[in-house]
């Protein structure tokens, strides 16, 4: 396990022991946002009854909390005392959860909008308590009213005017108790409102508790409410001095400040912690190197997502719909597992229990405590029950149709409105064709070169959707795809020398990764083996030959399996595979991309692997990415990212 921080140690041994009793599915610890949401839809189903038979009035507030407490004993008395411990369960809940949050830093970089309106959330939650006791009218309500207003003068603005108003029983008005009414409603209201935002920016929140924790926190909070309930103080008298309180110590420590430090000091010290605690995000923190933005392919999903600075796998995935099994979030249950097929990740702190020693070593991550370090490429099993996503749909006008070769098309498609399509090189879309049916094509443009969609549209004998192509699509007819999609795209975070190896129409996602390449002054040594039956087929060559004399760290070595009498073929012959491992007995210093027919491939791992190509640095796809993981399929035409040509 990762080396943790007091705060996340202390955190981890409390998850530790209530995973002896609750059981990781079930440990309060894993569920506070979830809890806090129950905890405040208590307060407000409770509120909502205790109104209705509340009196507005200073002769009739405290007579008629009094008949709801006594004369209702078994429904308004026990809701009066579970309106009371919800609230106060409710604060210490809220500051659970940010305090865990602050232990694992997790309040910092794209997090601080969460994080500041969770402070907002808890000073509202403090304010509508605050309030609350103000409405029964009893002694304590005296105290607050009277402690609030005098903390309150010492406000320039307000230049004490405000505790003029509670002098004598005579300056206490119905007016005020319609005033706090209001205000008790109006609260909750912004907590609930400010809770929504919040929880709109975490990717696939919780705001239901496991049954059994709102059952058991139900069951708790009305054995509290029936063994000591909630009982108003003696009523209210403005004429006499308030000298001894039962206190609430959850959401009332305040005033107990402003009685010993005055109302100035407490102003400083609220402002104060208030102001640190807003500003917490952007402090500096301990030295070490700083989060920088990867991104994650995933299986079976076959799609590469952004994933921000310091943002866990899991929350990455769950930002784009993908279908992560999850639960705890906080690395105690193990749900999250994945198998970490390429790439570094860090992991924040997490219970043994949850990822062994052996797992680790095994290639398996919790995807709620890993961090990427580089690109990553995980496989994982999609939660069941949960639909992804779907994946976004475009249209596109066709702009362009050139003939490269007899049966290779190029085809120009620009999205409509003119926007600009973000994709990693190799990746691939999907042309949707009138009865849904897909067709799969790569990109053969690099991400940087902006502009339109350049596909590279291969004839097949009855293909649907080629035969179109070249017999009846017209520039100015739009097309419905969907995409980007593929995980099968160049990785930077190796000096390798890069092996490309390219079948057919397999050159246009080794285009889109050579261009790409290019653009970003990528230094490590390149070479293209394009595999093809005769010359006429390498539509691109002189492009290719012209990357070879721009680029001193590129070569590109044109292989012929059938070259005709007329192509007067001095060059290489054969098989493409077998010409690399001529060149490269040992592949061992190699990483390789290949993507052509599915026999080609099939034909080349094991020799590459034989030759000392390790797993992790062969880097292929038939009909879905399998880099890591024998291919299968055999109805494909090429090893074209995610999809069939036709």
């Amino acid at each position: 396990m990762t080396t943790a921080t007091l705060g996340q140690r202390a955190f981890l041994g409390l998850e530790k022991f209530f995973n002896t009793f609750f059981g990781e599915r079930l440990n309060p610890f894993y569920h506070l946002g979830a809890i806090a949401y129950f905890l405040l839809w208590i307060v407000i189903f409770t509120g909502l009854y205790l109104y209705i038979f509340f009196e507005t009035s200073v002769v009739q507030a405290y007579a008629s909390v009094e008949a709801l407490t006594h004369g209702q004993r078994w429904v308004g008395g026990v809701l009066r005392s579970l309106h009371r411990y919800a609230s106060d369960a409710l604060v210490l809940v809220i500051a659970l959860h940010m305090l865990r949050h602050f232990a694992f830093n997790r309040h910092r970089g794209f997090r601080w909008f969460s994080w500041v309106s969770g402070v907002v959330i808890l000073w509202l939650t403090y304010a509508s308590g605050i309030n609350g006791y103000m409405l029964p009218w009893d002694r304590l309500s005296q105290f607050v009213v009277t402690a609030t207003t005098e903390w309150f003068d010492v406000l320039p603005v307000l230049g004490g005017s405000m505790a003029r108003n509670f002098i004598s029983n005579a300056n206490v008005s119905d007016r005020l108790f319609s005033l706090l009414s209001f205000i008790h409603i109006g609260l909750p209201l912004g907590v609930m409102t400010v809770l929504w935002i919040h929880t709109q920016r975490v990717p696939g929140a919780k705001t239901n508790p496991p049954r059994p924790l709102m059952l058991g926190w139900l069951a708790t909070l009305t054995a509290l409410s029936l063994w000591r309930p909630a009982l108003s103080q003696a009523p209210a008298d403005m004429a006499t001095m308030v000298s001894r309180l039962d206190f609430d110590w959850f959401y009332l420590p305040t005033y107990a400040l402003i009685q010993h430090w005055g109302p100035a000091n407490t102003w400083y010290l609220v402002l104060g912690a208030t102001g640190l605690l807003l500003v917490l995000p952007w402090l500096p923190q301990r030295a070490g190197a700083k989060p920088k933005a990867w991104s994650m392919a995933a299986h079976p999903d076959e799609r590469i997502v952004a994933v921000r600075a310091g943002e866990t796998l899991l929350d990455a995935g769950l930002r784009e719909g993908m279908a992560l099994p999850f639960d705890c979030r906080n690395g105690g249950c193990g749900v999250c597992k994945c198998t970490l097929l390429h790439g570094e990740v860090a992991l924040l702190p997490y219970q043994e229990s949850a990822l062994s020693a052996a797992e680790r070593s095994a290639g398996q991550t919790l995807l709620c405590c890993a961090q990427a370090l580089s690109d990553v490429e995980i496989d994982y099993v999609p939660q069941a029950g949960v639909k992804p996503l779907a994946v976004k749909q475009y249209v596109a006008r066709v702009t362009q149709r050139e003939l490269l070769a007899a049966d290779v098309m190029r085809l120009l498609l620009q999205v409509e409105g003119g926007r600009r399509l973000a994709f990693h090189p190799g990746q691939y879309i999907n042309i949707v064709l009138a009865d849904a049916a897909k067709r799969s094509y790569s990109f053969a443009t690099a991400p940087d070169a902006g502009g339109d969609i350049e596909l590279h549209v291969r004839r097949v004998e009855g293909g649907r959707f080629s035969s179109a192509v070249f017999e009846h699509l017209s520039v100015g007819d739009t097309l419905r795809f969907e995409g980007p999609l593929g995980a099968f795209t160049l990785r930077e975070d190796s000096d390798k020398p890069i092996i490309f190896v390219a079948g057919s129409t397999g050159f246009a996602p080794v285009k889109s990764m050579l261009e790409h390449a290019f653009a970003i002054g990528m230094q490590r040594h390149m070479i293209l083996y394009w595999g093809v039956r005769s010359r006429r087929d390498l539509y691109l060559g002189e492009l290719a030959e012209q990357w070879a004399r721009e680029h001193a760290n590129f070569r590109f070595v044109p292989v012929l399996s059938a070259p005709l009498p007329e192509d007067q073929w001095r060059g290489r012959s054969g098989l493409v595979h077998q010409a690399i491992l001529e060149d490269f007995p040992d592949l061992s210093a190699h990483q390789v991309y290949a993507c052509g027919s599915v026999q080609m491939v099939q034909a080349a791992q094991p020799a590459f692997a034989q030759h000392g190509l390790a797993g992790d640095d062969c880097f292929s796809d038939a009909f879905h990415l399998a880099p890591q993981r024998p291919l299968q399929g055999q109805d494909a035409d090429l090893v074209q990212l995610g999809g069939t040509h036709g």
